[in-house]
């Protein structure tokens, strides 16, 4: 790696923690209806939901109540858009009359955009209106990253209160996330990103001159439609000269700042931040990528400061930017040294040096490899799925590394607070372990973690490599599945492994070689979304339902501090531990033996 490749990484971490405290405090303020300025300046705002919507935010609710409002508000949400995508050919802001969806197609997108997965099997600026970007996806963009974010501000009050069976009111926390985090903070980035290039407007795609024509040959077409042939029985070709090219544009910056900023990652246009109209400068690139990651981590403060011990958030943002930090030297690393099959040899031939400027298939020039890579590791390690390269072209310890990071649960950093949720989950096991180790009943922030909070913690944790695993085997085992992978061998798998880790983990991004627009992939990956969402949101409100009815346990001598560094130790080794036993087999079928006939190609 060179000095510029470790500069780019320490101003990135940098700036992510040192935004961390201001950030988390004013949502702690938020979620506490404490003063923090904008939730005094907006209260009628929200007080006028309240009437309109018939809620009383008086009332708060126990955890099976706020599960079924979380569950039957996601419903509806799926539901609107998978009307809005059928309908979009005789609706409104069409201006390029875009057909209807297909059925199944439809039914991914919509479930993909409700559980905040944003897995994308279309091509946006070839497949969805401005009205269905607009009202549809960006709609969900920002209800289902609040409906994480209320998840979670549920769980921390269960931490925090004592001997009640109420956890807060799902529809006040949902305004609250959206009104007063998630609005200004995009609203001030989509001006910033417009300000860079990013295209906002309505105007139908624009038809502009090429610099330079192009000219290439094709099969000739005959009245039928069909390819003609000479008496030989190959096709016959024509030669065609292209002189302009039709530019998609249309409301762009306002979703590029949500799907960033709450961990969606799906992208307006087909190729999301590679494109020059999504991301178009290195200052563009710099904040999309730290949005990222902004609110997953500071959340951890809000965290502490919710639960009276800020050191208990630190501690989780330590083990959290621990791994972070490890993976994003193991994939920029990786990129850098390129494929050695590529390698240039040396002048007596002899010796195989590197390749010449690292691997930069599938990256983007204005990038470059660290940046690239740099991103590749931020979305996976949130739940965000948005790319600035190809994830299928890197090198395969360097695709390795973004997708184990789904596969140890998306919760270093993670989707917005559905990474801390899931993080707290694997606290939890590890104050169990460490409680059965010494014979005494665990404890995690003045709770006893007792039998069925470690029955809830398991289901939240083994689902996901469930729908993972289990959906992967399926794809390979029948026809509906194979026949949509087009690289041969060990690529293959890890096109698959990597399509079923996306989406059973809630994150978005794809191994794009894999044609996944069909039925059975739109169905399979589907179904493994909504699995991944609901079984750990609506175990984790279990967990919060009944840490709410315990009373504080005085700390004694036996208690495991949760706030030092043997613990931040300790939870890196249960993540790190679930996600190499559970994942370590699938890994050795497909990146592992692809990087051996890498190696081997020398």
């Amino acid at each position: 790696m060179t000095i510029n490749s470790f500069l780019q990484i320490a101003l990135y971490v940098a700036a992510l923690l040192a935004l961390a405290k201001p950030l988390g405090w004013y949502m702690a303020r938020v979620y506490e209806d404490e003063p923090a300025g904008l939730n005094r300046l907006l209260a009628p705002v929200e007080t006028a939901i309240y009437r309109l919507s018939g809620v009383n935010p008086k009332q708060e609710m126990r955890w099976t109540d706020y599960a079924i409002a979380l569950l039957i508000f996601n419903l509806l949400g799926a539901l609107a858009v998978f009307a809005l995508q059928r309908l979009q050919a005789g609706l409104p802001f069409n201006p390029q009359s875009l057909p209807g969806v297909s059925p199944d197609s439809a039914f991914n997108t919509a479930v993909s955009f409700a559980t905040n997965t944003n897995w994308q099997g279309y091509g946006g600026e070839t497949t969805m209106s401005y009205l269905t970007q607009m009202l549809g996806l960006t709609v969900q963009n920002f209800v289902s990253a609040a409906a994480g974010m209320a998840t979670l501000v549920a769980l921390i009050r269960g931490f925090a209160r004592r001997k009640v069976d109420i956890i807060g009111n799902f529809w006040v926390d949902l305004t609250r996330s959206t009104l007063y985090i998630l609005m200004p903070l995009s609203l001030i980035l989509a001006l910033v990103l417009a300000g860079q290039g990013v295209v906002q407007t309505f105007s139908p795609y624009q038809t502009v001159p090429l610099v330079e024509s192009v000219t290439y040959e094709q099969p000739k077409l005959g009245s039928d439609s069909q390819a003609l042939k000479d008496i030989n029985g190959n096709p016959i070709m024509e030669q065609v000269e292209v002189k302009e090219q039709l530019v998609a544009v249309g409301p762009a910056a306002s979703q590029v700042a949500i799907k960033q900023l709450g961990t969606n990652g799906g992208g307006f246009f087909n190729v999301n931040s590679a494109h020059p109209l999504e991301n178009p400068t290195p200052l563009s690139n710099f904040l999309e990528m730290l949005s990222i990651l902004l609110i997953p981590g500071a959340l951890c403060y809000t965290f502490g400061m919710m639960v009276g011990d800020t050191r208990q958030g630190w501690a989780i943002l330590a083990a959290m930017t621990l791994v972070f930090v490890a993976l994003i030297f193991v994939a920029v690393p990786a990129e850098q040294s390129g494929n050695p099959a590529l390698a240039a040899l040396s002048v007596d031939q002899s010796a195989s040096l590197t390749q010449s400027g690292g691997n930069m298939e599938g990256k983007e020039t204005r990038f470059g490899i660290t940046n690239s890579a740099l991103w590749a590791v931020a979305t996976t390690a949130a739940s965000n799925g948005s790319v600035n390269s190809m994830h299928d072209s890197f090198t395969p310890i360097g695709g390795m590394a973004p997708m184990w990071l789904m596969q140890l649960g998306e919760v270093i950093y993670g989707g917005v607070g559905s990474g801390l949720y899931g993080m707290i989950m694997f606290a939890i096991v590890a104050v169990f372990v460490s409680g059965l180790m010494i014979g005494r009943t665990p404890e995690y922030l003045g709770k006893k973690i007792e039998a069925y909070e470690m029955k809830m913690a398991a289901i939240a944790i083994l689902i996901p490599p469930l729908a993972v695993l289990g959906g992967t085997a399926l794809a390979v085992m029948v026809d509906a599945g194979r026949t949509s992978v087009f690289n041969p061998d060990a690529h293959g798998f890890s096109e698959v492994l990597y399509a079923f880790s996306s989406a059973g983990n809630n994150n978005g991004s794809a191994f794009g070689g894999l044609s996944a627009n069909t039925p059975f992939y739109n169905a399979m990956l589907g179904l493994a979304m909504l699995f991944s969402r609901y079984w750990l949101a609506v175990p984790v409100l279990a967990i919060a339902g009944s840490l709410a009815a315990k009373k504080i346990v005085p700390t004694g001598p036996g208690t495991l501090p949760t706030h030092t560094p043997l613990f931040v130790v300790l939870l890196i080794g249960t993540v790190l531990l679930v996600g190499a036993l559970t994942f370590i087999p699938a890994l050795a079928l497909g990146p592992v033996v692809e990087h051996l006939q890498m190696m081997g190609a020398r």
